[in-house]
C-alpha cells in the first residue's frame, strides 16, 4: 500500500488484515520501489500524487523491473490521469473515495486472474506467438516478451479465439468483470501496449488487428 496519507494507508491496512491478507505500507515512490524490490509482494496498491516519487514515476521505474500486478489508487477524475497510469503499466484503477469492499473485489479479481488453476490448454501457439498460461510466459521465437498481468490476460483472450472480432466493452468486462467502473479506452491502451511488445512494427501490426467500428481480434493464421 503506497500512499502519503497516513489515515488512508491505516484504514486499508485495517481493513484488509482482517480479510487475512498481509499488508506492508510505503508513503512514497521511493520507499515502495526499496520495498518491493525486498520483500517481492502479490500486488500493489499505488497513489498517484506523493512527495518525492509519484506515482507515474513509480511506475515507469518499476514497470523495468518487474510485471506485479498494480492498482492505481487516484483522486483525479480525469480520464487522461486514468490513461497515463495504465499507458505506463498499471493493471487496474480505483477512484477515490472508494468503498473498501470494492477495493477488496478489485484485489481478488486482479489476484484471480494471476493464479488461475492451470488447464490442459496451458500453451496456446499462434504464429511466431507462444503463450504459457502455466508459467504465464510468453514467447516469440526465442525471445521472452514481459507483460503486465492486464496484457498477459488481454492476450490470452485473443489467442484463445483467433479471428474473432471482439469490442472494446468484452474485452473490458472479461478483464475487470462487469460489476466495475471501466472506460473502454482502457482497452485502446493495453492494446497499444502489447502491440509494442509482440509486434516487429506496431504501425502495422502483424497480430493484433482493428476492426474498424467493432473493436480488435487476433489474426488467424492459416
Amino acid at each position: 500500500m503506497v500512499d502519503d496519507k497516513a489515515n488512508m494507508r491505516a484504514m486499508v491496512r485495517d481493513y484488509l488484515s482482517e480479510e487475512n491478507f498481509r499488508v506492508l505500507e510505503a508513503e512514497n515512490g521511493q520507499q515502495a520501489l526499496a520495498l518491493a524490490r525486498q520483500e517481492k509482494p502479490d500486488l500493489i496498491l499505488l497513489d498517484i500524487m506523493m512527495p518525492k516519487m509519484d506515482g507515474y514515476e513509480f511506475l515507469q521505474a518499476f514497470r523495468k523491473e518487474q510485471s506485479t500486478p498494480i492498482i492505481l489508487l487516484t483522486a483525479r477524475l480525469e480520464e487522461t490521469d486514468k490513461v497515463l497510469g495504465l499507458e505506463l503499466g498499471a493493471d487496474d484503477y480505483v477512484t477515490k473515495p472508494f468503498g473498501l469492499r470494492e477495493l477488496e473485489a478489485r484485489i481478488r479479481a486482479v489476484l484471480r486472474r494471476t493464479e488461475a488453476t492451470p488447464s490442459a490448454e496451458d500453451v496456446i501457439q499462434i504464429g511466431d506467438v507462444i503463450l504459457d498460461k502455466a508459467s504465464h510466459q510468453v514467447r516469440i521465437v526465442d525471445r521472452m516478451v514481459e507483460l503486465t498481468p492486464s496484457e498477459f490476460d488481454l492476450l490470452a483472450i485473443f489467442m484463445s479465439s483467433p479471428g474473432r472480432a471482439f469490442s472494446r466493452t468484452d474485452l473490458l468486462e472479461k478483464l475487470q468483470g462487469t460489476s466495475f467502473e471501466g472506460i473502454a479506452r482502457t482497452i485502446d491502451y493495453h492494446v497499444r501496449n502489447l502491440r509494442s511488445k509482440i509486434e516487429v512494427d506496431p504501425s502495422q501490426p502483424r497480430y493484433i488487428e482493428t476492426v474498424f467500428g467493432v473493436g480488435y481480434r487476433f489474426h488467424r493464421f492459416s
